[in-house]
């Protein structure tokens, strides 16, 4: 089912399968910020990656000397959520461990989201708890994505990201999906301009904890998308190289397995613990 809410600014849409936001608009426009899903493309529009994100090394992971298989990003995304709290400007989901996820994932964990209008910003809040007896591994991360561009007579190339930094350290993905290198990346006045090219070997993916904002805009246009994302310890930058026209900020908290990964679940890159009973909150704005 898709719920609605809204306020006198802007509203949004959000379907309970996968708690996925598949729309924001201003109230008095016709203008949509989020990429409505072609599958000539990416079906998707912004997705939850839990309990991992990224690619897992062989697409598997161990734990407790016993084999997992799980595919990229995890479950959560392809699962019905139910909804737990409804308001004209809120709505909260929540999904809970089964045993079909227990196959693929083997803790019990409930896992929330939550949207929250304010404005003109969407805040977009995720909750994990533990219910597991002894300690829980996960990842967690955003994947909204927006229509690149945000006008018809602008093109793609027209448009930049603004950083609140002026570099960043950059992580290179593989064929495979997997982390095998790193550099620095210089920002142009704190700006990455834009174009196809960028995405031809797959997503930029930053680990900086200095970078809370991402602002995506032309100058051309009064119109643009500001995501906000304090303290994840990661960002991805995505598009697919085939003029695919939608651009994804995606703030992160994990990443892809490295190349030389040894699977070991308990020692993955941006691997989250919790505790028994224990809860890890956090949350990301769009604003429009």
């Amino acid at each position: 089912m898709n719920y609605e809410i809204k306020n006198e600014y802007i509203k949004a849409k959000i379907k309970s399968f996968g708690a996925e936001l598949n729309s924001l608009q201003k109230i008095d426009k016709d203008l949509e910020y989020i990429w409505q899903g072609d599958a000539k493309y990416w079906a998707r529009h912004s997705p939850i990656l839990f309990p991992i994100v990224g690619r897992l090394k062989e697409d598997s992971y161990f734990y407790k000397n016993q084999k997992y298989k799980m595919s990229q990003h995890g479950i959560a995304r392809d699962k019905e959520f139910e909804v737990v709290n409804k308001k004209d400007d809120f709505i909260e989901f929540r999904l809970c461990s089964d045993e079909k996820s227990l196959e693929i994932y083997p803790f019990d964990f409930e896992l929330y989201l939550s949207y929250k209008l304010e404005k003109n910003s969407l805040i977009v809040t995720y909750k994990v708890k533990n219910k597991s007896d002894g300690k829980m591994f996960f990842s967690i991360g955003a994947h909204p994505a927006f229509n690149w561009s945000l006008e018809e007579d602008l093109k793609k190339e027209d448009y930049f990201l603004e950083f609140d930094v002026s570099n960043s350290k950059r992580y290179f993905l593989n064929e495979l999906g997997l982390v095998y290198d790193s550099t620095n990346l210089e920002f142009e006045e704190k700006k990455l301009f834009l174009n196809e090219e960028l995405f031809k070997d797959d997503a930029l993916v930053f680990n900086d904890l200095n970078i809370k904002q991402v602002i995506f805009k032309s100058l051309k246009s009064d119109k643009f998308i500001k995501v906000n994302f304090e303290n994840f310890p990661y960002l991805g930058i995505w598009s697919k190289p085939s003029s695919a026209p939608f651009l994804c900020i995606e703030p992160w908290f994990g990443v892809a397995d490295d190349k030389n990964s040894n699977q070991n679940f308990e020692d993955k890159k941006g691997i989250i613990t919790l505790q028994k009973d224990e809860v890890f909150s956090c949350f990301y704005s769009i604003e429009v």
